[in-house]
């Protein structure tokens, strides 16, 4: 049997929701992070264009929030939108307090622009904010000695007696199973709560700027304890991923855009977003993403040039210094040349559903950032809105936990993991191919531009991968890459089945089949 760990609150997830969580509760509880695999190794550090925030004289909460919602087709909720926008300054000024080195302009903080923001209100340090966000908050955590911080576990399930699973508790949720990757053992952490903060399932598709992690690990784990999941049908496909056969899932900031780089067609040079909206290069996501992927096959494609070489070399070295001395090394300098790229699975927009304290359905449960479907990003979320959830929802939920603590029961006692009811596998190659074989299908048919036969043909696969996936679970020993099929195969299904059940097309999610938009803006909503 695994050990078995006692906290506090138990976090899973180790990015700026998770750590923002952990530092707010510290003071008080003694608190776990568990990180799949490195601490540093989750979305937030990969996170290039900024924070967004009205920092500015001539830039108000209502335009924040009108961006917000006219980016979500609608279908945000206003009143979520509002707390997050009014908690945005705030959250600003923590990071800068915890060592956060944003970019400033003699005048202050210097603002960027991106794209569906009517104003410049985006802070930024250079062209890597998330990593320098990521190293604050890890400085922080580990500098607090009530914060343990935990890498390498991958979580299996969360310790509830919901659905028929053998975990004690009456729908409460009171910590997670998780396997250590140095020992293979399954370990259990119990606390009073537990917060998912676990991002995104962005390796659900072939193509995406999410790390490798990003498999729908907490949507999936909800889902199974007994949470409703809503929205999954809106998955955000960057516009701009670079195009290289060697260099795999390097995003290009949308600041470029924001600061003047220009979409052209690698056969003419013809500027081609004008013709598909007024605001060309600074449309919303799911407009440029939908218009490059329109050229790409209209004219059969590789890729598309964004070009930003037209402003002066020291304006673009400056901005850009990440993005300018990865792609030298490929040989390309962008002060000289355009930059070829492609539209990338970038962000979840649905997930578990909560409320603005962060509470799931489940007593003991609470989510935050991109786990979550908390209402702010509605069918689409606006650029750099992402990072800012994290630290809103990541406070609030600890706030909550701490002014209702005593209203949090003691975890019962829990049975450790049985690990002798199965044996090793010797189909890890099955385990790959069918990792493979899900991302390829979801790239193909439930991507930026889907039919009803195309997701029909999505859910038939995924019910044969999981009956494949049930025989595994059930008859060999549990593996870190056996974990994350079965929650790729779960995330899978629960995007076809929402996509299948909006009969238009809204923000994120087009179809063919049903092209206009409804005239009422509904959730999708399932429920186990």
């Amino acid at each position: 049997m695994g050990e078995t760990h006692d906290f506090d609150v138990v976090i899973l997830g180790s990015g700026a929701a998770g750590l923002t969580a952990a530092l707010n509760l510290a003071d008080r509880f003694r608190v776990v992070v568990l990180a799949k695999a490195g601490l540093s190794e989750g979305s937030t550090a990969w996170a290039q264009g900024g924070i967004a925030a009205v920092l500015d004289e001539g830039d108000t909460f209502e335009k924040h929030i009108e961006d917000t919602m006219i980016a979500g087709a609608g279908l945000n909720d206003r009143a979520t939108v509002e707390f997050v926008v009014e908690n945005a300054p705030a959250a600003i000024a923590r990071l800068a307090a915890l060592g956060v080195p944003f970019n400033e302009d003699g005048m202050g903080w210097h603002l960027t622009r991106e794209g569906g923001h009517s104003h410049r209100r985006i802070v930024h340090v250079d062209d890597a904010t998330g990593w320098a966000v990521q190293q604050a908050l890890e400085r922080a955590a580990h500098a607090h000695p009530n914060i343990t911080l935990v890498p390498d576990r991958v979580c299996i399930d969360l310790v509830t007696s919901r659905h028929g699973q053998r975990y004690s508790g009456d729908g409460h949720v009171w910590g997670v199973y998780a396997i250590n990757r140095q020992t293979g053992r399954v370990e259990l952490f119990t606390g009073r709560a537990t917060i998912l903060a676990t991002g995104g399932a962005g390796r659900t598709y072939l193509y995406s700027t999410a790390p490798r992690g990003a498999t729908g690990d907490g949507i999936a784990m909800a889902w199974r304890a007994g949470c409703r999941i809503s929205n999954m049908e809106f998955m955000q496909f960057h516009p701009t991923c670079l195009y290289n056969l060697d260099v795999k899932n390097f995003l290009i900031t949308e600041a470029v855009r924001g600061e003047g780089g220009i979409l052209k067609l690698p056969t003419d040079g013809h500027r081609f977003m004008p013709d598909f909206d007024p605001r060309a290069e600074l449309a919303p996501r799911d407009i440029v993403a939908r218009a490059i992927d329109h050229e790409i096959k209209r004219l059969g494609l590789d890729y598309v040039h964004l070009d930003i070489s037209h402003q002066p070399p020291a304006f673009v070295t400056s901005h850009f210094p990440t993005i300018h001395a990865k792609l030298l090394g490929l040989g390309i300098d962008i002060t000289r040349a355009p930059i070829p790229v492609v539209p990338a699975q970038h962000y979840t927009c649905g997930g578990v559903m909560v409320d603005r304290d962060g509470r799931t359905d489940l007593p003991g449960l609470y989510a935050a950032g991109e786990v979550t479907q908390s209402g702010l990003h509605g069918a689409n979320r606006l650029a750099s809105n992402s990072l800012l959830e994290c630290f809103v929802f990541g406070a609030a939920a600890a706030a909550h936990i701490a002014a209702h603590w005593d209203d949090l029961p003691a975890p019962p006692p829990i049975r450790p993991w049985d690990e002798s009811r199965v044996s090793d596998s010797d189909e890890e190659v099955v385990v790959q191919h069918n990792w493979r074989e899900i991302r390829r299908f979801m790239w193909d048919f439930v991507g930026i531009v889907r039919t009803t036969k195309r997701l029909e043909r999505a859910q038939h696969r995924i019910a044969l991968l999981r009956r494949e996936v049930a025989d595994y679970y059930g008859n060999f020993r549990v593996t870190p890459d056996l974990v994350e099929l079965r929650n790729l195969v779960e995330v899978s299904d629960l995007i076809v089945r929402s996509a299948l059940a909006r009969k238009e097309s809204r923000g994120l999610h087009y179809t063919l089949d049903y092209p206009d938009t409804l005239p009422v803006a509904a959730d999708t909503i399932l429920a186990p």
